[in-house]
């Protein structure tokens, strides 16, 4: 398992992090073999984090007595024996590397205070911190309450687009929430062009701008965040914020993929005008629209959960579609809009290679 120090190092430089999702069996008991399955193929992929207790992991797990924890610690578990294997990657990857580890912290107070202690103590590096439920709240309470669970873990925000439960997040907030001492950085994920400049205004009116690392949640926008250099005037000069990785639900399938696409666009030199290959740009386009069908835009997101889940099944990851809520599934249409993408995209799957990794992950 990474030190704090390596992880941190590790997170600022900018990682691939998939949002894990929750394997369950069609009754809805817990699919081990898959969940497994699912942590290994991050890893083999090059994602260099995890993050887990999230919303794409779905809320619910709370809400069944003791089964937060067992995730958690399940994922460690996989996580630290298959991240830390001598045998390299499939496609000569190189050797694996040690994920950077996020719990998904919810609640008021004391459940936010108590979850966050509950990771530190199973390994987990740093809490993704929904302010969901302090909705109705005054920026002054969320500040308070981002400081107490700093406390406790390293802290990423998390601007949860309000379509799927979030609450709006002000500019002012955002440069406050960067002064507290333990916050590692922000997942920027208001589907909003508006709300996402507000963040990366937030962080450059901060006193600490470079101390914290911006990632895209943005699912909807993933390179266009990624190759943008924010630029704004601050103190009678500039500050740029960029956008480092992508902490995304969307790359919690075709995650090789993913790693490729970021791996682009961090090597494209942003400092350079016109230096943003148009294929980049017709990429953006193309994900985004890939996204569409996934995430079940046509339908306010209702789908989004199933419809990864939908694309690990027909990998064989997943044994099944099933969340928690039983009234949580593919919207009509859903499933035959995955198909178009599919076919109107192949070279954004990796079907392939999980074809050629599949046995060893679920063995």
């Amino acid at each position: 398992m990474l030190s704090a120090e390596a992880a941190l190092s590790q997170f600022r430089r900018g990682l691939v992090i998939p949002a894990m999702p929750l394997a369950l069996h069609e009754d809805r008991t817990f699919d081990s073999q898959s969940q497994q399955a699912v942590i290994r193929y991050y890893l083999d992929a090059g994602a260099g984090g995890l993050a887990v207790g999230v919303h794409t992991t779905q809320f619910a797990v709370r809400e069944i007595p003791g089964f937060l924890e067992e995730l958690l610690g399940f994922t460690a578990r996989v996580a630290k024996e298959w991240g830390t294997r001598a045998a390299p990657l499939p496609d000569g990857g190189g050797p694996r590397v040690a994920p950077v580890m996020i719990a998904g912290i919810c609640g008021q107070r004391s459940q936010a205070v108590a979850e966050a202690k509950l990771a530190r103590r199973l390994g987990f590096h740093a809490g993704l911190l929904s302010l969901a439920a302090l909705k109705g709240g005054t920026p002054d309470e969320w500040i308070e309450h981002a400081a107490a669970v700093a406390a406790e873990i390293p802290v990423v925000g998390f601007y949860l687009q309000t379509a799927v439960g979030g609450i709006a997040l002000p500019r002012e907030f955002w440069r406050r929430f960067v002064e507290i001492e333990n916050v590692w950085g922000i997942k920027v994920a208001p589907f909003n062009r508006y709300a996402t400049l507000d963040v990366l205004r937030g962080v450059a009116n901060s006193s600490r701008p470079e101390s914290v690392a911006v990632y895209t949640g943005n699912d909807d926008s993933i390179v266009v965040d990624l190759l943008t250099k924010h630029r704004f005037a601050v103190g009678g000069g500039f500050r740029t914020v960029d956008m480092v990785g992508g902490l995304l639900g969307h790359w919690s399938c075709w995650t090789r993929r993913a790693v490729e696409v970021h791996q682009a666009c961090r090597a494209v030199d942003r400092d350079q005008t016109g230096a943003i290959p148009r294929d980049l740009l017709t990429l953006a386009a193309q994900i985004t629209d890939m996204n569409s069908a996934i995430f079940d835009a046509a339908n306010g997101f209702a789908g989004c959960i199933a419809g990864v889940h939908e694309v690990l099944r027909r990998q064989g990851l997943f044994g099944s579609t099933a969340c928690l809520d039983p009234n949580e599934r593919l919207s009509p249409g859903q499933a035959s809009e995955i198909d178009r993408a599919c076919s109107d995209y192949p070279h954004l799957t990796d079907d392939e290679f999980v074809r050629e990794n599949l046995e060893l992950w679920r063995s």
